[in-house]
């Protein structure tokens, strides 16, 4: 089987991951200030917050105004980032944030937040098409909202 991700109902999970998930979304939110105030009123331990907080995130089912976001490392070079954008919007994608850091050592590492609510395709192949990109050394699935 390909592919690093599954969508799988919350019952078929442990709690934990739902508490990571809530404890996530109480930070964004404001409602909760640090980690440690947001890890006790979602009933998760800091350690289990941090092991996990990368690695689970809440599936949005509406169509309108899907996000999400990638990081992208590229061999540094003229025309590159155009490239990326140019695909992106090839299949619908609508780029909706674009932060690029200083090139160091020959390669350069961007983070684009993507809306895909008219995206031609999946996820999947998006990061295998976008790898496929002349200078893309790789690419990585953040979060999706």
């Amino acid at each position: 089987m390909e592919g690093n991700f599954f969508l799988i109902d919350k019952r078929a999970l442990p709690e934990v991951y739902e508490k990571v998930v809530n404890a996530k979304k109480l930070l964004q939110e404001g409602k909760a200030k640090e980690i440690t105030e947001a890890t006790k009123i979602a009933g998760v331990s800091r350690s289990v917050y941090y092991k996990y907080k990368d690695l689970v995130f809440e599936f949005s089912e509406s169509q309108k105004g899907r996000k999400a976001t990638f990081n992208v490392m590229i061999v540094d070079g003229t025309g590159v980032l155009s490239n990326i954008l140019n695909y992106v919007s090839s299949i619908k994608g609508n780029i909706l944030t674009i932060n690029q850091g200083i090139p160091l050592n020959g390669y350069a590492y961007i983070s684009l937040t993507i809306d895909i609510s008219d995206l031609n395709g999946d996820i999947k192949t998006l990061v295998q098409d976008l790898s496929k990109l002349d200078r893309v050394e790789k690419v990585d699935f953040i979060a999706m909202e």
